[in-house]
């Protein structure tokens, strides 16, 4: 079973979608965009809203989903030709990873005891509601 996530800066979950393990993750990232809960916020010519990928969506069905969802694409490549150069900006993946750890802290979903892919997507979607619940509790007061 594969989790596809896509979170905000700051690891709060946005969207969630399952799938077999024998799915690209290219394949998957149109379906992660259009899963998205939360409206986006209107954005304005000059600035664009940015979308950070790791070398597995870099191929033409994760650059044409970045570009059709109106995002700006920062997708590491397979095989950049460029010699190494001092990274001004780190990489972001940990958020992702970070992520999926907090849950990972759920038992249901650790071991995977539905057996239906809905009603396994119902409890990811569960368990990110209770990561927006606890990080508002916990900036709240």
């Amino acid at each position: 079973m594969k989790r596809s996530l896509l979170v905000e800066a700051d690891g709060g979950p946005l969207a969630a979608v399952v799938a077999g393990a024998n799915v690209p993750d290219a394949q998957l990232l149109a379906a992660t965009i259009e899963a998205i809960v939360v409206e986006r916020p209107p954005v304005e010519p000059a600035y664009k809203q940015h979308l950070c990928l790791d070398k597995g969506y870099d191929n033409d069905t994760g650059w044409g989903a970045c570009i059709d969802h109106d995002y700006e694409p920062h997708i590491a490549l397979i095989r950049d030709e460029r010699p190494e150069r001092p990274k001004a900006h780190p990489p972001r993946r940990w958020v992702v990873e970070r992520t999926l750890a907090w849950l990972n802290q759920c038992r249901a979903l650790l071991v995977r005891w539905a057996k239906k892919a809905d009603n396994y997507l119902h409890l990811i979607k569960l368990a990110c509601i209770l990561l927006w619940y606890r990080r508002y509790h916990r900036l709240a007061f």
